[in-house]
């Protein structure tokens, strides 16, 4: 049913010719250097140091050592060090500067709660991204200060591939994340396994849960001692209509015996059969009749009571088996890596064994090899303990291996240590430049009292802003630090709450009046049709029924207000409008400010994409020029694709461009310019849930009601509002050529932790992709 008011758009102006981009799309989690190579081929002749639009990442969370990453490699070039490994920066040599701007004590909250008063600085920045919480030394993580440690030999593993030093060489074992966390004595069998708080963190099925409401339970309820029995599981999937189906299970017994490989048929229809990872066919499946009910009968009669499944990202073995388990051991998060990432299994098999796996001449991944793989991996940590785990210095290989896929290859261990651990203040040295940090005198650091870093200790932020007018032209690379105020720790919590139940009510839209008699059915396939509905209710308070929509998007709730509102359903007139609350009173501002937001401007949201999408796109992909990035979201429960997707778009031009074909009468998509930066999403998702009554009143806290009413400058949103302009107006008086990050890099304390925010762009760069 649609809805019988005319749209009428105006005629996209036609914009100058730009080259196209190469056919080839990726979803929000698909990784594009191949893209960004040769983009950096194709660059024009008038060379200016630019940057990746594309971030490598769901969330959009950026380590501190990946932040790390992308300042050596601004000094130094990929000469010397290896790419950063989330972002892409071209023609790094015609960098003039890089100037690093840290608002201590500010958060992303900070940000989002005073959006509006950060008008200059997110108009400015097209690149956003999230941190996490701060350690206790946030300027020695981003420089590299807290990684000069020094690493021993590597591997026998990696014998071949890289000779040993001649040097001695010696272990710092504390400040491995494995000792850290296990200490460095041989642990037992029960301090391997996860806890039920790891599982649920880890998003393992578990009992309770409404997202596991029809799993199996293994009934393994026994009790777990240091004898009992392991078995190694695996399985490979196939993309369904429904999502990610079991093809495959292999589970292997402590001997290394094969005590079940079952090839399963999927109960939904295949629409990829990922031959790649799982080798399966549809030649191989066509003849299977086993089903997965079949499967999780057996599995279920095999395991005794007191049986410990070992796997790979073991979670997804489980969804897939849709079985529950509640004794894992998971190799992936046992082997544990810096700032939660993780080792793939072919790199600890080869390290840790010596053993090749998932080898590309082979036709896809054999799954009874990667059970017996992660059982392998399970013994011998239980057999040597994390000392000896350390002593292998497995993030020294994992190095190395990245500067070989770089181009680089160190000569020995020491050289591979030397580049692992190498600091901006050592980058900056070896080209003879030093370091300006400006901050507070109150506020120094470990990197204050660094060697080749020219420190100027301030009394206020007012003196640090005047000495970084005079100074920071005269570096090459410069840190600037502000000190403000955080949200004490109740005002935190409230404003967490108050955020999320502000973007709630800007998601709901009230539509009506309907008749009495109305086909619900219909409605609800009509304000599904603008974007993904988290909730619909019927309110019957008012003389005629009014429907509530929840969307999960700001985009679908304000799609149907702009494409319904003042339209003519089943023979009325409905308004359709969001709720009136002290924390929407602003809101048509806020949805305006969000459309003019940098990283927004090049971004269309589109609704009602079917499966196939992909590959229509991918075919008439000479219509969109300027395209950079397809995002499709996927429910995170069942990895199914959900219908609605974002599109990145190189210049605005483009992106307005192609919304005109897309919502037109051959795609028949529903459409808008985005309103919502992509990290936003996650960071949402984040905060506590909170709900309450459309109209309930907030009260603000005393404190913040008292500030707002005197106008105390130390107040954050004046304090959001002043060093944002300040922060703003210094940035337009950088040279051209600077690459510029602004961080604001939340807050830690014992009553919780705040994550931060960055945001980066060079300086013309990002002027001209507003102007465009």
């Amino acid at each position: 049913m649609e809805p019988e008011k005319e749209r009428t758009g105006r005629t996209p102006k036609k914009g100058r010719k730009r080259r196209r981009v190469p056919n080839k799309l990726v979803g929000a989690s698909e990784v594009m250097k191949d893209r960004w190579d040769l983009e950096e081929r194709q660059q024009p002749e008038a060379k200016k140091a630019c940057l990746s639009t594309i971030l490598l990442s769901d969330t959009r969370e950026i380590t501190h050592g990946q932040l790390c990453e992308l300042l050596k490699y601004a000094v130094l070039g990929k000469s010397s060090v290896p790419k950063p490994s989330w972002c892409q920066l071209f023609h790094q040599n015609h960098l003039n500067n890089v100037v690093v701007f840290i608002l201590q004590g500010m958060s992303q909250l900070h940000f989002y709660r005073f959006y509006l008063e950060f008008g200059l600085l997110r108009k400015a920045f097209r690149h956003k991204f999230c941190l996490p919480p701060p350690s206790s030394d946030f300027l020695a993580d981003i420089t590299g200060l807290q990684k000069k440690q020094i690493i021993g030999d590597l591997p026998k593993g990696m014998e071949g591939s890289l000779p040993s030093s001649s040097s001695e060489v010696s272990i710092n074992l504390q400040n491995d994340p494995i000792v850290k966390k296990y200490g460095s004595e041989k642990v037992s069998l029960t301090r391997c396994l996860l806890t039920k708080e790891e599982m649920k963190t880890y998003h393992f099925p578990l009992q309770g849960f409404p997202d596991c409401e029809n799993f199996v339970p293994t009934k393994c309820c026994g009790s777990i001692t240091n004898n009992s029995p392991l078995f190694g599981l695996d399985c490979e999937m196939c993309l369904t209509s429904k999502g990610r189906e079991l093809t495959r299970i292999s589970l292997v017994a402590e001997g290394g015996c094969c005590v079940m490989d079952e090839l399963v048929k999927p109960d939904n229809k295949i629409v990829d059969y990922l031959t790649s990872f799982s080798g399966i066919t549809k030649k191989i499946l066509n003849p299977v009749t086993t089903k997965l009910k079949d499967v999780q009968r057996q599995l279920k009669a095999l395991l005794p009571p007191n049986a410990v499944l070992v796997g790979h990202s073991l979670d997804l073995d489980l969804r897939a088996l849709k079985m529950i388990h509640p004794y894992v051991i998971d190799t992936s998060l046992l082997y544990v890596r810096e700032q939660g990432r993780r080792f793939k299994l072919k790199f600890l098999a080869k390290v840790i064994l010596g053993k090749d796996i998932q080898c590309p001449d082979r036709f896809g991944h054999d799954a009874t090899e990667d059970a017996r793989t992660t059982l392998e991996l399970a013994r011998y940590f239980l057999k040597y303990g994390p000392k000896k785990i350390a002593e292998l210095n497995l993030e020294a290989v994992a190095s190395h291996q990245e500067l070989e896929a770089a181009g680089l290859e160190p000569r020995n261990t020491a050289e591979v240590v030397q580049q692992l651990n190498t600091s901006v203040l050592e980058c900056l040295d070896s080209v003879g430049q030093k370091l300006l940090f400006l901050t507070r005198e109150a506020d120094a650091t470990e990197l204050s009292s660094s060697k080749n870093c020219q420190t100027i200790k301030c009394f206020s932020n007012k003196e640090v802003l005047e000495q970084a007018r005079v100074e920071v032209p005269l570096f090459t690379f410069s840190i600037v630090q502000f000190s403000l105020e955080p949200f004490p720790p109740n005002l935190s919590e409230e404003m967490s709450k108050r955020m999320k139940i502000k973007w709630m009510e800007m998601s709901t839209v009230y539509a009506g009046p309907f008749s009495k008699n109305c086909n619900l059915r219909a409605l609800n396939r009509l304000f599904e049709s603008f974007g993904p509905v988290l909730s619909m209710t019927l309110t019957l308070e008012s003389h005629q029924p009014y429907l509530c929509i929840q969307y999960e998007v700001l985009e679908g709730a304000q799609l149907a207000i702009e494409s319904l509102d003042g339209s003519l359903v089943e023979g009325t007139c409905i308004k359709v409008q969001r709720p009136v609350t002290e924390l929407t009173l602003d809101c048509d501002i806020l949805v305006n400010e969000l459309e003019q937001d940098s990283e927004n401007r090049g971004t269309i949201y589109l609704s009602g994409v079917s499966e196939t999408f992909k590959e229509h796109l991918l075919q008439q992909s000479s219509l969109f020029l300027g395209l950079e990035a397809l995002i499709l979201p996927k429910d995170l429960k069942n990895g199914k694709q959900k219908n609605y997707c974002f599109l990145r778009f190189r210049t605005f031009g483009s992106a307005h461009r192609a919304l005109g074909i897309l919502t037109g009468k051959n795609w028949k998509l529903k459409g808008r310019h985005a309103l919502t930066p992509r990290h936003l999403h996650s960071w949402l998702r984040g905060l506590p849930p909170e709900s309450r009554p459309p109209g309930l009143r907030v009260i603000p806290p005393p404190s913040e009601q008292e500030a707002v009413q005197m106008l105390n400058l130390d107040h954050p949103k004046i304090a959001a509002w002043r060093w944002g302009r300040k922060i703003g107006k210094l940035y337009h008086s950088l040279c051209s050529g600077t690459l510029c990050l602004i961080l604001l890099p939340g807050t830690e304390s014992t009553h919780g932790s705040l994550s931060g925010l960055g945001l980066m762009g060079i300086k013309d760069e990002e002027e001209s992709n507003i102007l465009n």
